[in-house]
């Protein structure tokens, strides 16, 4: 029998109560420590999901023989240096998206991997969801012809909140394009590649922080029209359409849980509903990888997390969008 894989918590935040939801439902592996520069935090996530180790220094996780593969949940800012810091320590690491805060970082990062030997993947946990890999499937396999058009957007009102939060807070490289932008250009990219032009537009809030972010990806025969904002509510959901026939994935098309498609053939509405919130299959591909040896996942690689973040760079210098950390 395989030994269960042991997982650590960094960041036990509420994107990390979401993932260990999910992953304590999956045979072969456990949460086993966490860590937080809160003590009460931690103590609080430890006993609501009976983990054995706990550490208000993140060194010492790293450091320990806890845990196989660190998950880090932390603010933006924070990922490269938690993450190179555990990949130094021999650890294994998925880490939330963005990698990390710009090409510099993820650059950084994938070299440390590489490095110390370990396996590196981005959280983007939709590329993982089972109705995104069958439209892209359904895609590449020609059932809607030549892409032509993607539409993609995410938005959800904020501007009530405090401007200390970490959406809003320049050091924690705050601001829609990181935090939820990065889902419609995800999309773009994963059905369309890299587009040969960006236009982007954004507004900003009082403190200069972006808060809502309109953008276009040119290609050669194809557009893709992508938002995402703090400021407004939207429909969350994405029309991917090509010469023969079109799909609409259901709201929140990142985390959806099925699609409607349209061609000459077809008109229907197909449910694909994931196991728990997720993030589930974001765990099974690490397992899969760890077990058989792998320090990239094939689905999403290192190029994939180096070409997604050289876009939203692409975004962010369009737009205007620097961090007061950045050179």
């Amino acid at each position: 029998m395989e030994s269960n894989i042991r997982w650590g918590i960094v960041g036990p935040g509420k994107i990390a109560r979401e993932f260990a939801n999910d992953l304590i439902q999956i045979s072969g592996c456990q949460i086993t420590a966490v860590a937080s520069r809160n003590m009460d935090r931690a103590k609080d996530f430890a006993k609501e999901y009976e983990i054995e180790y706990i550490f208000q220094d993140y060194e010492s996780l790293f450091n320990s023989d806890t845990v196989d593969v660190i998950y880090i949940a932390t603010p933006h800012s924070f990922h490269k240096d938690l993450a190179c810091s555990a990949m130094k320590s021999r650890k294994h690491v998925l880490c939330e998206k963005p990698l990390g805060v710009n090409t510099e970082e993820v650059s950084e990062m994938l070299a440390t991997a590489k490095t110390e030997g370990v396996f590196l993947m981005e959280a983007l946990w939709s590329r993982f969801n089972p109705t995104i890999k069958k439209v892209k499937e359904l895609s590449e396999g020609g059932t809607l012809g030549d892409l032509r058009y993607i539409n993609a957007d995410f938005a959800f009102y904020a501007l009530d909140r405090p401007m200390e939060s970490r959406l809003f807070n320049l050091d924690l490289a705050g601001g829609s394009i990181l935090d939820i932008g990065i889902y419609p250009v995800f999309l773009a990219y994963l059905l369309l590649g890299i587009p040969k032009e960006i236009k982007a537009i954004s507004n900003f809030n009082n403190i200069g922080t972006e808060i809502q972010t309109s953008i276009i990806f040119q290609y050669e025969d194809a557009q893709a029209i992508l938002s995402s904002s703090l400021a407004n509510e939207s429909r969350m959901s994405a029309e991917i359409s090509g010469t023969k026939g079109s799909i609409t994935l259901k709201p929140r098309f990142h985390e959806t849980q099925g699609y409607s498609i349209k061609t000459s053939e077809q008109n229907k509405s197909i449910e694909l509903p994931t196991i728990g919130k997720g993030y589930t299959y974001e765990i099974l591909e690490v397992n899969s990888c760890l077990r058989e040896n792998k320090l990239e996942s094939s689905l999403w690689s290192h190029q994939n997390s180096l070409e997604l973040i050289s876009l939203l760079d692409a975004v962010r210098k369009k737009s205007g969008v620097r961090f007061p950390f950045e050179p």
